[in-house]
């Protein structure tokens, strides 16, 4: 399994881009995307590299059919090989 981070953001649409963050994260949800947006971005589980840039791609194409001109997007992921590994994983790693 592979956790990721995603933050997508449109540039130049003023001060307020959350009609804009919300379509992206629709787009994951229509997708079946494991996901938990937080504040500063939204936290991907999928189970292949190949499903997860084909999610943060739609993500980033849903930006622009919302109206963005210029979008900006950061994809960080980790993918661990030698174990099972999922968000509720990590997190109580650090509990």
């Amino acid at each position: 399994m592979i956790v990721a981070e995603l933050t997508v953001v449109p540039l130049g649409e003023g001060t307020s881009i959350s009609r804009f963050v919300k379509r992206a994260i629709d787009v994951l949800r229509e997708r079946g995307v494991k996901s938990v947006p937080g504040a500063m971005g939204t936290v991907l589980e999928v189970p292949s590299l190949d499903e997860l840039f084909a999610a943060a791609k739609a993500a980033h194409e849903a930006v622009f059919k919302a109206g963005a001109m210029r979008v900006v997007t950061t994809l960080r992921f980790d993918e661990r090989r030698d174990k099972e590994m999922t968000m509720r994983s990590k997190l109580e790693a650090i509990s």
